[in-house]
């Protein structure tokens, strides 16, 4: 297992075929001037995505990680991609669903494609997190299936069934996958951090 701030992460999952964990980290919010940790992440791929990033081969993963155009390219792939997303720090699931409406609405507004199709699907995605709580350990996957622009989110936690929706606005999914590995822009930089170095690895082989 990888730990992740104490959270084991399999170093493999097997959807419809097994994905490799290539870059983890943490998102942490400032609360009265302290860092609180709130989840930590691992970004799941199939290995052929490094056949998509071969332009970058060679580059450290320190310059990688400033590379908005390469996370571009990672985000843009034909293959299969996984996050998991564990909380640390419980809240309630409306509050991590009003930061990822606010995030998506205004990427997609800041690229003129925030319609009434888009409005849409995003709230079905924030209702959905609305009943839920997020106890410590509770797990939010997003699953990216390769080439088709939909996205299924499912939530478990103790004791409880698993809760799941399927998103199918292709504009909604791509700027959820953004707010995870967009880069600099990037919800948790330590992620994207850990994705540069351990792609810029598998670039090196």
């Amino acid at each position: 297992m990888v730990m992740v701030d104490e959270i084991p992460f399999p170093p493999q999952i097997t959807t419809t075929k097994p994905l490799s964990l290539f870059g983890h980290g943490i998102t942490d919010i400032e609360i009265h001037f302290l860092q609180i940790q709130f989840t930590a992440i691992g970004v799941y791929h199939e290995h052929e995505v490094v056949g998509h990033l071969e332009q970058w081969k060679g580059k450290p993963g320190n310059v990688l990680a400033e590379d908005d155009d390469f996370f571009e390219a990672l985000v843009n792939a034909p293959v299969e991609k996984f996050l998991r997303v564990v909380v640390i720090k419980e809240i309630k699931g409306s509050q991590y669903g009003v930061q990822l409406e606010s995030t998506v609405r205004d990427r997609l507004a800041a690229v003129d494609k925030y319609e009434e199709e888009e409005e849409e699907a995003l709230e079905k995605v924030v209702e959905f997190f609305q009943s839920k709580y997020f106890k410590k350990d509770s797990i939010i996957t997003y699953h990216f299936p390769a080439n088709s622009a939909t996205a299924e989110i499912a939530f478990t936690s103790k004791g409880k069934e698993e809760a799941k929706i399927k998103v199918e606005n292709a504009n909604v999914v791509e700027m959820i996958k953004k707010w995870y590995l967009g880069g600099t822009r990037g919800v948790s930089a330590t992620t994207i951090s850990s994705l540069a170095n351990g792609l810029s690895a598998e670039l090196c082989k």
